[in-house]
């Protein structure tokens, strides 16, 4: 059976860290993400509000390093909960287990915006690389009708 699930989406909050009786760190939080089809009556996108919990190292990441309003992408597996209310009603929740959490866009800044690309890959060697010559080079030099033979 597989059980994974990614989203993609904005912190609603910043993360809440808390503590289990064995010193194990735990984050909460919440994803908003937009869907990619359907709009309500206002023409607004619509949005879904995804809970998710992280453990041990990924909750101290999520909880040093993301905030609210933070683009990040989640993943990991769909849990649902079967819980009681104060009232005694029976209760069902949905949550996303991280794996892996990741930043979707670059640092911002502390003064106004981004800061452009602050985790770029190193620089490459900008000449193009020399292809070899095969088969299919002479049909694609020929200038004939411009259609592929088959």
């Amino acid at each position: 059976m597989l059980n994974h699930i990614t989203i993609m989406g904005r912190l609603t909050r910043d993360p809440e860290l808390r503590y289990t009786q064995t010193n194990t760190p735990v984050a909460s939080f919440t994803v908003a993400c937009d869907r990619d089809f359907g709009k309500d009556e206002n023409g607004q996108k619509q949005t879904d509000f995804i809970d998710c919990v992280a453990w041990r190292n990924t909750a101290e990441f999520v909880n040093k390093y993301v905030t609210k309003g933070s683009m990040v992408v989640v993943s990991g597996r769909l849990q649902i909960r079967d819980w009681t209310d104060r009232d005694g009603g029976k209760r069902r929740s949905a949550e996303i287990v991280t794996d892996n959490v990741y930043f979707a866009e670059s640092k911002r800044s502390s003064d106004n915006g981004y800061s452009g690309n602050s985790y770029s890959a190193p620089a490459r060697e900008t000449q193009a690389p020399s292809i070899p010559k095969s088969a299919f080079s002479d049909v694609l030099d020929s200038d004939e009708d411009g259609e592929l033979p088959f």
